[in-house]
């Protein structure tokens, strides 16, 4: 008996070495390609955040702190810091709040259901340069912009400058990015949807739960796991937006609607200027870092609560 389970163990223990070995075989390429394209050079950003390399000559001197220093003392990048903070919030929230009434109207029977679908899917197809362009001559604040032709002809108004204030140039960004956006997170939230049982909901109408009661006690319970992946792809891919604030605005009027990703392509690239632009990478890649993780602990937070 002693020898079979000691065999037995020894076979155990060869079984787990094996599919042990085997699984770091499959990571390898993944760990290969991540330390080749990101752990190498954010360390090498992290080098240069600290040195005064202008990205051409290798003659580096140590400077400390002083590129953060410059960061943090130039008005024109907290500016484009703030305006990345508020595009991301602004967007996580109003494509959430829009995005779930939208699938919950979607997982309807009506006539022509996978019609509309299509329609609000295929809103966020063209990528966010083109619709930057598109929207740019819609809002342009010229009379010969489109909203501002269709303002004149309802309501006899005088042009409204969309892109040439900054409160509305802002708004105007936010609003593209939702109107991209909300579609394409409604079908995800619309295939959670259909994954939820109907015995639940008839059930609800025996109890005689009303359309809200229900919502609130099924609907969103259920959609907790698709709302922590919904909002941290819209948090990551709006704190790291260039191409339609870009293509939009400029960046302007000023630097009402710069972005940090903006900053560092100017400052890095364009103006030769890498160890600001390190230095801001450094600042972007923490901030990102720190609204991800208290995004996924509050997200936790609200699925045990609501579980």
């Amino acid at each position: 008996m002693d020898s079979t389970t000691d065999a037995w163990l020894r076979n155990r223990r060869r079984l787990r070495l094996t599919q042990t070995a085997t699984s770091g075989a499959f990571l390898l390429p993944i760990m290969a390609v991540f330390v080749i394209l990101f752990a190498v050079p954010f360390a090498q950003t992290i080098y240069y955040a600290f040195t005064d390399f202008s990205g051409y000559s290798t003659d580096v001197s140590f400077v400390g702190f002083a590129n953060y220093a410059k960061v943090f003392a130039d008005p024109a990048l907290m500016q484009g810091l703030a305006f990345t903070l508020l595009y991301a919030i602004a967007t996580t929230v109003l494509i959430t709040v829009c995005a779930i009434p939208l699938a919950i109207a979607l997982n309807q029977r009506f006539v022509g259901r996978n019609a509309v679908r299509s329609v609000f899917f295929f809103l966020s197809v063209p990528s966010m340069a083109i619709l930057g362009i598109v929207w740019q001559y819609i809002f342009s604040p010229l009379d010969s912009g489109v909203l501002n032709t269709i303002v004149r002809s309802l309501f006899g108004a005088d042009a409204v400058l969309w892109l040439s204030e900054s409160s509305l140039a802002r708004g105007c960004v936010i609003f593209v990015g939702v109107w991209a956006g909300v579609g394409w997170h409604a079908t995800l939230y619309l295939a959670y949807l259909q994954a939820v049982p109907r015995d639940l909901y008839e059930q609800a109408e025996v109890d005689g739960a009303n359309a809200w009661q229900k919502f609130v006690a099924i609907t969103l319970p259920q959609l907790i796991p698709c709302i922590v992946v919904s909002t941290f792809l819209l948090m990551t891919a709006g704190l790291k937006v260039y191409d339609l604030p870009y293509t939009l605005t400029k960046g302007g009027p000023g630097f009402a609607t710069n972005t940090l990703t903006q900053s560092i392509i100017v400052q890095g690239i364009a103006q030769g200027r890498a160890d600001l632009g390190s230095a801001l990478a450094v600042i972007f890649t923490v901030a990102v870092a720190a609204v991800v993780l208290a995004q996924l602990a509050l997200a936790n937070r609200l699925e045990r609560t609501l579980s």
